[in-house]
């Protein structure tokens, strides 16, 4: 099935990226196939499984993480191939108030299978938070 346009946006940035920025983590495993991949390029750190490595990914974040915001969204979108690249900003404040507030520039290539992600590939400008 072909989805239109702003279904890609709407999944990545009302639904994946609020449920990130909002530690909604049924909204953030909503988006995934079960059998779903995230691959951080920059160090290549690969997570296997909603249940498994992508939830024990986004526990870990949020456990060392304060505020997290996603924005300035700019998006590549090929329905034909079920697919969306997103260039973004992410803003991530530590919980030890000692430390600075961490700003990226990145960029994240979405594959959707049945309207769900079914790959991920996450490009970082700094330190891999997705450990």
């Amino acid at each position: 099935m072909t989805y239109p346009y702003e279904y890609y946006v709407d999944i990545v940035t009302k639904r994946y990226f609020d449920g990130v920025d909002n530690r909604d983590m049924e909204k953030v495993l909503d988006c995934f196939q079960p059998d779903a991949s995230i691959r951080e390029m920059t160090s290549n750190t690969l997570h296997e499984g909603r249940e498994q490595g992508i939830r024990t990914m986004f526990e870990g974040l949020f456990a060392s993480n304060g505020r997290i915001w996603h924005g300035n969204f700019v998006h590549t979108v090929d329905p034909q191939s079920e697919s969306i690249c997103s260039q973004f900003t992410v803003e991530i404040e530590p919980h030890d108030l000692n430390d600075e507030e961490q700003r990226y520039e990145n960029c994240n290539r979405f594959y959707l299978k049945d309207g769900k992600f079914s790959r991920v590939f996450v490009y970082m400008s700094g330190e891999n938070l997705l450990k």
